[in-house]
């Protein structure tokens, strides 16, 4: 049988970009995974990149089960031999906070609930190929800097209607309307207003970037990125119309979520892990009948899943990982990420106006002490930038020694001679409370007398972007061109920016890194950016987490996110 495979024509005619790819992949000079990542954003399929990776790439040994993405077909290929089971319930526990509209979800939780009645244009799955979700496909000029976005047709929401481009249109007015509060609208600032975004006809919408982007098709499942419907007015709750696989049935802020499935779901996917629309109802997602999440603590999620109360937990921290990991009936599905705790301050506020006061706090993390304190060593040491070694243009550098001298000395040039007391605000389900109190006893002999002010997440997330100096959890994202707009740039100021720092140098470089197809050309830039983030950035940050997803063993087809989303539409009870 002849191997199939998929020519440089045909590839250049999706984008000119992608052949010069496919050489430097013959040429051992960039992994298959990071071509399939290039080429799948610039519109080749993930089925045709998959095979050209297959066919252009030197003898390498196969990439283990954890690092080859998941299981873009099991669904399939189960159903197909009939070993799903249909039916069953799915109880996790994860804490439940306010919910309004969804543009505005500032916190995975959020996502997780709102996901499984909405969808996103696109998806980025476990193993980091962005696919398209809501969209058929989509095209790039040559200069990345017009985007042509096609919807697959015949989708209907739950309450009948179809799936237009009216929807994606009203759906990116909300994310561009400052006065929704969206961090879509720092992602996407390469759009300067709804100007820049065209309805060409029913299915098709193009956007005219005013600088270019590689990142459009990844920005577009940032988890505030649903599509709505184009009349919700403004709670998703009260009006929870989506294209999703499940229904709500009730929501309860700090008591429990309930989700049936629902009958007449679109989506399927193929071996590829490419999504179809499916219109055989004797094979049709989603398999569970039911979600339910109930809302604790930590601790008590611990226990619950530890006495089978309930199947899941979300986001377990390093000390639920080692309590939960020999435990019967679970299975634990490590994930690299570059999820982090970031120590920020605002530079608008005094003293951390003062760039010597800023980096004096950064020189008292003694990080391979604060990751094995906070983190029991389960992650990689960083230096104070938001670029993490999973990004693809990640740039090497040595990781800065614990300094305390050094600190004294800058806070004693800065006119603090006998130190500086400061209080450090944060939260407490994440490991933030050890990643302080570490904190607090290292910087005391460099200085600083740090106050604690630790408090429930709801406590911290209401005032999250206004404490002086503080410790936010941020959550993965598989490029280092989508974090970085989303928090160190003026246009976020406002949403997300939460240290209110903003530098040209830095925000030209990020818009010049943004439009470089070239990884290699890109991570010259990105060692540009780091170097300014450690010299003069607002933030200190130790280390980058490993996640695990802990789930009872019965479930199948369970996929583990850097981003800790739960991904329920393909999930089984062998059990049912």
């Amino acid at each position: 049988m002849k191997k199939p495979r998929v020519s440089e024509k045909y590839m250049e005619k999706v984008h000119p970009a992608i052949p010069d790819a496919y050489q430097k992949l013959k040429q051992g000079r960039i992994s298959r995974r990071e071509f399939m990542r290039f080429a799948t954003l610039l519109g080749l399929s993930a089925g045709a990149a998959t095979i050209a990776a297959q066919c252009g790439a030197p003898a390498q040994p196969a990439a283990p089960a954890a690092e080859s993405g998941g299981a873009a077909s099991t669904e399939e290929a189960a159903a197909a031999s009939g070993a799903i089971k249909r039916g069953g319930t799915w109880t996790s526990s994860m804490q439940l906070q306010l919910l309004d509209h969804p543009a505005r979800l500032s916190w995975v939780e959020g996502a997780n609930i709102v996901r499984q009645i909405n969808e996103y244009l696109t998806e980025t799955g476990p193993d980091n190929i962005t696919r398209p979700y809501l969209l058929d496909h989509w095209e790039a000029s040559e200069d990345v800097q017009t985007w042509d976005l096609f919807l697959r047709q015949g989708i209907l929401f739950n309450n009948g209607d179809e799936l237009t481009a009216d929807d994606v249109m009203f759906t990116f007015s909300e994310w561009l309307n400052p006065d929704v509060g969206s961090s879509m609208l720092g992602l996407l600032s390469y759009l300067g207003g709804m100007q820049d975004v065209e309805k060409v006809d029913d299915y098709h919408i193009r956007l005219n970037l005013q600088t270019p982007s590689i990142s459009v098709p990844e920005d577009l499942f940032h988890y505030p990125g649903v599509v709505l419907h184009r009349n919700f007015e403004g709670d998703i709750i009260q009006q929870p119309i989506g294209t999703g696989a499940f229904l709500l049935e009730e929501y309860a802020e700090g008591e429990r979520a309930v989700f049936k499935r629902r009958d007449d779901y679109w989506g399927m996917k193929d071996e590829n892990g490419e999504w179809y629309f499916n219109e055989d109802d004797s094979n049709r997602l989603p398999y569970l009948d039911e979600l339910i999440y109930v809302s604790t603590d930590k601790d008590a999620g611990v226990a619950a899943l530890q006495s089978g109360q309930v199947n899941s937990l979300y986001d377990p921290r390093p000390s639920d990982y080692q309590a939960l990991k020999d435990v019967p009936g679970l299975t634990v599905r490590p994930v690299s990420t570059a999820q982090c705790l970031i120590l920020r301050m605002r530079v608008d506020v005094e003293p951390w106006t003062d760039v010597r006061v800023r980096n004096a706090l950064k020189m008292c993390q003694d990080r391979e002490k604060i990751m094995q304190l906070a983190y029991f060593g389960e992650g990689d040491l960083s230096i104070d930038a938001h670029v993490a070694p999973v990004h693809p243009a990640y740039c090497p550098k040595d990781i800065p020694a614990y300094d305390p001298e050094g600190a004294k000395a800058l806070l004693a040039e800065a006119g603090f001679p006998d130190g500086l007391q400061v209080t450090l605000a944060t939260k407490n389900d994440q490991q933030e409370p050890e990643l302080a109190q570490a904190l607090k006893e290292l910087a005391a002999p460099g200085g600083f007398d740090i106050q604690l002010d630790i408090t429930e997440p709801s406590g911290y997330w209401d005032r999250w972007t206004e404490v002086d100096l503080g410790i936010t959890s941020w959550t993965h994202r598989p490029l280092d061109t989508m974090v970085l707009p989303l928090a160190y740039i003026a246009e976020a100021i406002g949403a997300w920016n939460e240290t209110r720092w903003s530098d040209e140098e830095f925000e030209t470089l990020l818009r010049e890194a943004q439009g470089t197809l070239d990884v290699e050309a890109r991570r010259e830039i990105m060692c540009q950016i780091e170097d300014i983030m450690q010299e003069r950035g607002p933030i200190g940050n130790s280390f980058w987490k490993r996640v695990w997803n802990i789930t009872s063993s019965n479930f199948q087809n369970v996929q583990a996110h850097p981003t800790a989303y739960d991904l329920m539409y393909a999930v089984w009870d062998e059990n049912a």
